[in-house]
């Protein structure tokens, strides 16, 4: 049990002695945002006081004279309207650093109830390249994934790609009537990508190729021979440019079902959902309008023009029979209910998807009500990339900006400022290390701001050396294992036992417990900036007390505990690092 731990359970411990009824689950022990007045902080007691009409200092009072942390705690002060202190010994410090150090886990514990989690991210288009966009969800996707894996839970990750759809009646014309097949031998996806540029032109002028193009689609869903076998195709070619492109950024699904795989399950949904009630027709389409359960202001289906509250259904199938991305949502739902019983599913996808998922999620609820409780489902958004003119990051020519040519540019830059610092290794190892840090670079960039904001595309900020950027994280735990390539000490050398006495020293191992609890906020809240934030601060509690307390030039046990600080940051960095798919490096 972690330290921030055993003091949550002596407080609760001593709230059930002073109130027998209280529920305990809500009392919780922090680190305090004021060192100053504390290592750890709780505010529970006056959530606690205020329900029984208490007086919050009197009931922080009580509380306090049966807590019995004293083995831990230098004191423990009570502050403000209720607010209880709690300053750590320096020796119970020391001894929370030694299970992490002896192979235990790092400054967290697993998760006493396991849950199965299924995360829905990327979502690349068949036929189509992918963009500098798809970074967000897949990074993000990405991290919170392995976040609850580390912390014990059993994830299910699954690529929900795009395809099916009105496009591949385009495409298929433009296979079919313009198809450049040494072109489609060079660069599969940009041929791809010619013809439906080409073919949506020519609807656009032409009703006719429309027409034509809702044809050969209509016989893909009926299963024609060769239009199927012209669609796999497509996605045998666009999946080698997606496996190309995760392989870059260390990215694995468990699942990759696309939207077809749900097909066979559409009619049944709509089917249902009529009979339910739940839909009704409209003008020839399947609605679902409003059932008044909730406030116009937080429901879904309504929406507020000229003053009034008016109709804002969702469709879930179309005048002409056809299905949409509601009506595959919902069908995808059901399916991993009934297939891997999740106790949340979370879906990462950018802010315009706002009300498609708050729909969906209504839906949901109204068609199977029992599993609201049972199944959490949580839509994760995320803002835009902004160029330095803070408009959408675009080319120089509009264009979409791809994925794949951002990772290569990164790695370009990267290997450059690399050979001007350090000329004297190999070209080989430089290429190495470019790689690891282009690439992180691009990750860090995007997960380090709030993910609901937008963010600024800067090369500059990404590849730099100093602030809140992977290269600088990534450099700080090369610098730290330089230390014990100069001391010729490995762990297998370091004391069991230790001590802790200057201020910088203290706030770097203080630094290093809370790591657990950061963890416990990305996975609570969906949001690794948290992580970022707390690994970058670790750099900067190490830089300090690196520049006050010198390492190799001290000796005895002064030198081993701070040798053991070291290799404990060290630690936490790549462990850090690696949650946020990013590779570190001995040597930069």
């Amino acid at each position: 049990m972690r330290l921030h731990q055993e003091l949550e359970a002596r407080l609760r411990s001593a709230v059930a002695a002073v109130l027998p009824d209280a529920p305990l689950a809500g009392v919780a022990v922090r680190p305090c945002p004021d060192t100053r007045f504390g290592d750890y902080q709780t505010n529970s007691l006056m959530a606690l006081a205020k329900e029984r009409k208490m007086n919050p200092r009197q009931l922080a009072t009580d509380v306090l004279a049966k807590l019995e942390v004293a083995e831990w705690c230098e004191g423990v002060e009570i502050a403000g309207a209720g607010f209880l202190n709690f300053r750590l010994k320096p020796s119970a410090i020391c001894h929370a650093l030694l299970d992490p150090l002896r192979g235990g886990p790092l400054f967290f514990s697993l998760a006493a109830v396991p849950r199965t989690v299924v995360v829905d991210f990327s979502s690349p288009n068949v036929a189509k390249p992918m963009h500098i966009g798809h970074i967000r969800s897949t990074a993000l996707g990405d991290a919170l994934s392995r976040v609850f894996r580390l912390l014990g839970h059993r994830v299910i990750t699954d690529n929900h790609i795009g395809d099916w759809g009105t496009q591949f009646g385009l495409l298929l014309i433009g296979w079919k009537s313009h198809l450049d097949s040494a072109a489609l031998e060079r660069d599969p996806i940009g041929e791809m990508e010619r013809l439906y540029k080409k073919v949506n032109a020519d609807s656009e002028a032409d009703p006719q190729v429309r027409e034509n193009a809702r044809q050969e689609l209509v016989k893909l869903q009926a299963g024609d021979p060769e239009n199927l076998a012209i669609w796999r195709r497509m996605i045998e070619l666009s999946q080698v440019q997606f496996d190309t492109i995760y392989h870059r950024l260390g990215v694995t699904f468990d699942h990759t079902l696309g939207e077809s795989f749900y097909n066979p399950r559409l009619k049944a949904v709509v089917q249902e959902l009529t009979e339910k009630g739940i839909a009704q027709e409209s003008r020839g389409a399947i609605c679902v309008f409003s059932d008044g359960a909730l406030p116009p202001k937080e429901d879904p289906f309504l929406i507020q023009k000229d003053g009034e509250w008016q109709p804002n259904p969702a469709l879930i199938q179309k005048g002409d029979g056809a299905a949409n991305y509601a009506t595959t949502d919902l069908a995808t739902l059901a399916y991993r209910w009934e297939v891997w019983k999740p106790d949340e599913v979370i879906y990462v996808t950018d802010g315009r998807q706002q009300l498609h998922f708050r729909q969906l999620f209504a839906i949901w609820r109204r068609w199977h009500p029992g599993l609201a409780d049972r199944m959490r489902v949580a839509h994760v958004w995320f803002g835009s990339i902004l160029g330095e003119d803070g408009k959408p990051f675009k080319t120089r020519s509009g264009e979409t900006v791809k994925l794949g040519e951002v990772l290569t540019e990164a790695e370009s830059r990267a290997f450059e400022v690399v050979t001007q610092k350090s000329p004297e290794i190999s070209e080989a190892e430089r290429r190495e290390v470019a790689r690891v840090v282009g690439t992180g670079a691009v990750k860090y960039a995007d997960l380090s701001p709030n993910r609901q904001s937008d963010y600024v595309f800067s090369w500059e900020k990404m590849l730099s050396l100093q602030g809140n950027t992977a290269p600088y994280l990534q450099y700080a735990f090369a610098r730290i294992r330089s230390i014990f390539r100069k001391s010729g000490v490995g762990i297998h050398s370091l004391p069991a036992t230790f001590t802790l006495t200057h201020a910088d020293e203290l706030s770097l191992a203080k630094h290093l417990l809370t790591f657990g609890i950061t963890l416990e906020a990305v996975a609570a809240e969906y949001r690794p900036n948290y992580l970022c934030s707390y690994l970058y601060e670790l750099a900067g509690h190490f830089a300090r007390f690196y520049e006050s307390c010198p390492v190799l030039k001290s000796e005895g046990v002064e030198r081993e505990s701070r040798l053991v600080l070291c290799e404990l940051t060290s630690r936490v960095l790549k462990q850090g690092l690696s949650l946020l798919g990013i590779e570190v490096l001995e040597q930069m």
